[in-house]
Parts: structure tokens; sequence; C-alpha cells
């Protein structure tokens, strides 16, 4: 049995019920879900200086994740903040949402769109494209203009607005798959495929593939070069606890 740990960076419990429940609903049999957030931190990731303070909670929860004997990892915001630091920590596999979700969309797809939050991220994720090789396989990214916890507040309106955007996605940007560019998107994936007759895709669940397959293969975190574990040294102040 595998058991992988879903990390939402945020501190609302309400978009980790989210993620955990879109995890869960795609986890194989034998897959077991932990899903957590940061006890501290920020309540919604918007921008780099949150990204920042969010980095440190994820440290802190694969930190966790490891001496409870997780198999794998997931840090489901769609700026994958912290993600090349959590993989020197991490012994087994650390996913990126954003990761995630782009990689699938090529393997589905020649072109592809995404549709996150407010409009400031969308410099977050073209810096992402930019990082991950994919700026020639994107479309186009457009924004709902509404927060990340919007998707939470349970009216609906940024649901039905990530809906519309994604309808006007398939009509004028000629991609093949669109990408949903927040965790809190995650349970509208499989409706809006069917909807649309296109994929959508939700990076957590696309994740969550990812580590079941590199469990699987009996793959972790390379060790040799520049994700080995951190050098050894005195971490002090409020630093302290991950030494």
């Amino acid at each position: 049995m595998s058991l992988i740990q879903v990390i939402n960076p945020n501190t609302s419990l309400a978009m980790t019920e989210t993620i955990g429940a879109a995890a869960r609903a795609i986890a194989a049999p034998g897959t077991e879900i932990l899903a957590v957030c940061p006890d501290h931190g920020v309540p919604s990731i918007e921008g780099h200086f949150d990204e920042a303070i969010a980095a440190i909670g994820v440290l802190e929860q694969v930190k966790r994740g490891k001496e409870q004997g997780v198999s794998g990892h997931i840090i489901a915001c769609f700026g994958d903040p912290g993600l090349l630091a959590a993989r020197e920590l991490a012994s087994g596999p650390v996913i990126g949402i954003a990761e995630a979700a782009m990689h699938t969309a090529t393997l589905v797809a020649t072109r592809f769109s995404i549709v996150t939050t407010l409009p400031r991220t969308l410099v977050i994720a073209r810096h992402l494209l930019q990082q991950y090789g994919f700026t020639h396989h994107c479309a186009a990214l457009h924004a709902i203009d509404l927060p990340v916890l919007a998707l939470e507040d349970g009216s609906g309106v940024a649901q039905e607005k990530v809906r519309q955007r994604c309808i006007q996605a398939k009509r004028e940007d000629g991609s093949g798959a669109i990408v949903l560019g927040c965790g809190g998107m995650a349970s509208l994936a499989q409706e809006l495929t069917k909807e649309l007759g296109l994929p959508v895709i939700d990076g957590v669940s696309a994740a969550v593939k990812m580590v079941e397959s590199l469990v699987a293969l009996g793959f972790g975190t390379s060790k040799h070069g520049d994700l080995d574990y951190p050098l050894e040294k005195p971490l002090s102040g409020a630093f302290q606890h991950l030494n």
C-alpha cells in the first residue's frame, strides 16, 4: 500500500478538504491519501510574497511526511512553491500540480490553455511554463479575476466563471486541452471534461497518478547531484525544527 501526502500550502482547511477529496477520488485501490496543510502561513497563495512564506510550510510538511513514512509528496498549489527545496528534503518523489498538469496536457494535446484565478498570478504561470519547457505548448492563459478563496465561499460564482472561461478557451484558443490553474478547482475537472468534450486537467489528480507510477517503478527523488539532501548545518531561531 502507498501513502501519498498531498500538501495544500495555504492554511485553508476547506480547500485542503477539497484537494484531498479530489486526490482520493482518483487514487488507485491500495493508495491512501494524507491531505495536510501548514499550521501557520497564508490563507491563500496569490503572489510571490505568499509563495515565499508558503514554501516554509511545505518543507515542514514534507519533513513530517517523511517521519510518517509516506511514499511520496504532492505540492497542491499551482505555483509549485518550494518544489526543488522539497525534493532536496524528500527521499520519495515530490510532484507539483502545475508541473503535473502541464506534462499531462502535452501527452494528450499539442496545445493547451490555462484557466486560473487572479490576473497577477498569470506571470507566475508564465514563469513555470518557461521553467518546465512548455511555453510553446501553451496557447493562452485566462484568469477569472476572483481570489482563490472565492472557490470555497459556497456561492458557486467562481465555479461558474471557471466554466465560462473554459468554454471561451475552447472556442478561441485552438487548444486541445485545458489546465485548471488552482488546487481549489480540482473538483471541477471531470464535469468540465464531459461538458466540453476535451481534456480539462486538474493537477491534483494528475500528480496522484504520477506519484503512484513513480512509486510502482521504484523511483524516488535522485540524490545524485543538486537534489541531494541539504548540507548539514545548524539552523537557528524559527528554523531549528527543520534540522
